[in-house]
């Protein structure tokens, strides 16, 4: 089988302010994500938390995911690869993580382009508070794996 050839790491991606949020929701990215991404506002549920990890991985900010982690499954580094295109997202539903909650799960798509193909990412995330902060715990497993 052939080895395919190292990905390089992907530097940050700017992306305006003014321009459409990468999440799909129907504001700006500086004032939907970017302010999350910036640390000028938290999430308040596991859904925003979701989509603002999301499009920091459309943006390419890896430090933003590795802060928004939880620190028992945050990995020690992140490096992103600069070959995959994230075009869209789709939230199919979920579980708790409300204001009110301290844990939820969101199930999404996330949609990309990789070398020239169309992909998808399928996961159901868990979401906990640390430190009274949304943070992303890990993926559900799937029943029979």
């Amino acid at each position: 089988m052939a080895k395919r050839p190292a990905r390089r790491p992907a530097p940050a991606r700017v992306h305006s302010p003014a321009a459409p949020c990468p999440c799909g929701l129907d504001a700006s990215y500086g004032d939907c994500c970017g302010a999350l991404h910036q640390g000028r506002a938290a999430a308040t549920t596991a859904e925003q938390l979701m989509r603002s990890r999301y499009a920091a991985f459309a943006v390419r900010d890896a430090a933003y995911l590795l802060r928004s982690w939880h620190s028992s499954t945050r990995p020690p580094e992140l490096s992103l690869d600069a070959g995959i295109r994230w075009t869209g997202l789709d939230v199919l539903g979920g579980t708790g993580g409300s204001a009110f909650h301290s844990e939820g799960t969101v199930e999404f798509r996330a949609h990309y382009v990789l070398d020239g193909a169309a992909g998808d990412q399928y996961e159901n995330s868990r979401f906990t508070r640390e430190g009274g902060v949304w943070v992303y715990v890990d993926a559900v497993p799937e029943p029979g794996r």
